[in-house]
This record gives structure tokens, sequence and C-alpha cells, in this order.
């Protein structure tokens, strides 16, 4: 991700003289800031120019800023507190500060390889619940089975409704061998029906393509292709996996998006492109409402039958890919209704070594429909039932085998083809 920080300073500092002059802020002007105070101006310059909300929540973003210089800011920690405080006035979990060891681990995490329990988590407005988008293939998390929509209501004991969304992670995280105990609720149980799982913390390879050459009836060759994340190996990856299906003699596909918390944007787009023959991946909506769009303009690596399998744990870039495949004909989609994250968020580098994740924008599919706490709705509906890992893609999977079904069926075959 690029490095977006740089000429702000000009504007703010016009601004700033403004407001001395008219005698509305007893705050300094910007070149007697103190160090704390150049930090937290920085943050507000960068969610001021790029946050999707130029409302800000409906209040007066430079007054919020006001407010925050007022207050003594004497070390790091404090001013960590304040600019963390400042954010939350925006009521969105994705716009966050990311201390500079939370950062590092962001940076690896996208690029690869991290070290923990391997949960992809939010953070539910008004309650604060944490929830589980999804665990991570071949996770301590996902060997526990700890499952999309879980609730994680304490974490070594400590209640997580007390913890923002990087502090929770904060606490997951920790040396290899080392274990943490998660309280998890279901979805719909009682806080009362919780059990404490404890986890042995590991190292986690993102290699996130798995893929199989399954023979089925009606001489249906399936490439079975399940990818667990969007990171920067991904569409590499993948693409690979193809070839060599293609090289085997697949003669239809299956795309396995279930419990694929997303990742990096232009990874679900590069994706996209290897299976669409022309036309649009994704719009972005920024916020003065000018649409963008990423469009594909290349040939497909294959034009065989495809079928994505989704479920509640398929989020954000999962949902820019099968929305794609979706509304340009190219794929069916089978299993439940997607997680619902249509909002993009870009990562700038702080001048501290911290970082900071601003909403920019929202994406809508190729057919303009919004995703954002809607989801995705599959054009096969087929709940899943409990499985083992062992079990996925196999008879007892039976999302899996409504995708089979598709394949197999003479006129899907002649359709797609």
């Amino acid at each position: 991700m690029r490095k977006q920080i740089a000429h702000f300073g000009f504007t703010v500092g016009i601004i700033l003289g403004f407001a001395v002059l008219l005698g509305l802020s007893r705050i300094p002007s910007a070149y007697a800031f103190t160090e704390e105070q150049r930090l937290v101006s920085e943050v507000w310059r960068l969610v001021d120019r790029a946050y999707v909300d130029d409302s800000f929540n409906h209040q007066n973003w430079w007054q919020v800023r006001q407010k925050v210089l007022q207050q003594p800011l004497v070390n790091r920690e404090q001013t960590y507190t304040a600019i963390q405080k400042m954010l939350a006035t925006l009521d969105d979990p994705f716009t966050r500060l990311l201390k500079p060891d939370q950062y590092r681990s962001l940076q690896t995490n996208t690029s690869g390889e991290l070290t923990g329990v391997g949960l992809q988590i939010a953070q539910e407005n008004p309650t604060g619940e944490l929830r589980v988008i999804a665990p991570i293939e071949g996770s301590p998390a996902a060997q526990a089975g700890i499952k999309p929509r879980d609730r994680i209501l304490k974490i070594n004991g400590y209640p997580t409704v007390n913890l923002s969304l990087d502090e929770a992670a904060e606490r997951m995280r920790g040396p290899i061998g080392s274990r943490v105990t998660l309280t998890i609720a279901q979805d719909g149980q009682e806080a009362s029906q919780a059990k404490d799982v404890l986890l042995v913390r590991d190292r986690i390879t993102l290699n996130p393509v798995y893929a199989d050459l399954k023979q089925e009836a009606n001489d249906a060759r399936i490439g079975y292709i399940r990818l667990s994340q969007f990171n920067a190996n991904a569409s590499t990856e993948l693409a690979h996996a193809i070839r060599d299906l293609e090289q085997q003699g697949a003669n239809a596909y299956i795309l396995d998006l279930r419990s694929n918390p997303g990742g990096l944007l232009q990874s679900g787009i590069d994706i996209a492109k290897l299976w669409l023959d022309g036309g649009t991946v994704v719009y972005t909506v920024n916020r003065n409402g000018i649409q963008d769009s990423f469009t594909d303009e290349g040939t497909a690596l294959t034009d065989d039958p495809l079928v994505v399998l989704v479920n509640q744990g398929t989020a954000s870039a999962s949902e820019i890919l099968a929305g794609a495949l979706q509304d340009n004909g190219r794929a069916q989609l089978v299993g439940e209704r997607t997680f619902g994250k249509g909002l993009i968020q870009s990562l700038f580098s702080l001048s501290d070594g911290s970082g900071l994740a601003v909403t920019i924008a929202k994406y809508e599919t190729p057919n303009h429909h919004d995703i954002n706490k809607q989801g995705i709705m599959p054009d096969v509906v087929v709940p899943i039932d409990p499985i083992e890992r062992d079990q996925i893609a196999t008879a007892a999977d039976r999302q899996y085998q409504a995708a089979v079904d598709l394949l197999t069926h003479h006129a899907v075959l002649a359709g797609a083809a």
C-alpha cells in the first residue's frame, strides 16, 4: 500500500491562523505545537481529507479536533488514547489507529505470514460486541472449531466490550507456544451458554490457495479451489492453480470463498480478472458521490463453468469477487448470504511509525448493489450443516454437493460454456 501523507500543512496552517485571529481558539499556531499535538493534527488532517462521510457522523469535525488539542498530552500513550477517542466519534470501527506494533503486524498479515490464533474479527455497533468474521485456514482457531459469527465475550477473562478492535487483536497475538483463553458464544446463544476455548498461539502460514481435481458424475472433472484470504500472494497462486488444473483436464470449477474474510482490495480485483472476459469488476463511491470503476479488458484463463461457494464468513474483498462474478453472469453463487462489509479502507503511515486506517469509500457490485450490512444473496441458498474440516468438499458438505449438482447438470454446463 502506498504511503499517502503529503502536502497538508499549508492549508491547515491558513485555517489555524484564521481561527486564532477570530479568537475562536486558544490553541497555539502549528509552529508552536508539541510533538504530541502534531501527531493528533496529522491524524485529524488525514481523516478530514479522506473520510467517506463528509458530515463526519453529523458533527463538527473541526471542533472535535480543538477539544482534543486542548487536553494535556504529556506522553505518547495519552496521545494514542486521545486519538482513539477522537476517531470513536465517527462511529466507524474500521477507521482506527494502529500503534506501531499493530501496524507492523497488519503489514505482515497482508504480506503472507503472522503469529497468533488466526482469527479475523469485527466489532459491531452500537453494542461493541466482538464477532468472528472467519478463522484462517489451518490456524489454532480453525482447529478449535471457532466459526464465523461466533461472539468473543472475553479474552483471558477480560470483557471484550471494554476493548477496541485493535486492542482485542493485540491481546490475542503473542509468541508461538503461548496460550490464550477465549470465551466464545455461538451466534444466537445467551452469554450464559458461552464456553472457554484454550488456544495455543502458532505461526500461521498464509498460503491462501488450495486446489484439487475431483472426478464427479457425468464425466465432470471439477477443479476445486479454496481461497482463504486475499493477501499479496493470492492472485499469483490462484492463477497458477487454474493453469495447473486446466492442464489436468478440468472442465468445470468450484471456487470456495466460504469463511474468507477478505484482505487487499487489489487482490480481489486481480482475481476477478482471471475469470472474466471483460466487464466491470466493482464500483467505488467516495464521499462526494463520485463513482470510479475497476474494469477488466483482458481474457479469462478459462471459460469453463464456475460455481462460487459463499457463507456468512465471506466478507469484503470476497464479496467484491463474488459480486463481480455473479453480476457479470460468469458464475452462480451457492450457500448463504455473505457477511456484508462494503467499505474500503486506505492505510496511511504516520510520522511516529504507527498507522491509520481510514474508510475512504464504499463499493457496489457491477449491478450497483450496495453490499454494506446487507451482503450478497446466493443464487442457490443452501444452509451448511456442522462438519469437520476434513469433510469440506466431500459428500458430507451439502453446499459443495449442491455446487457439484449444478455443474453436472447438462443444461448448466451448456448454458455456461
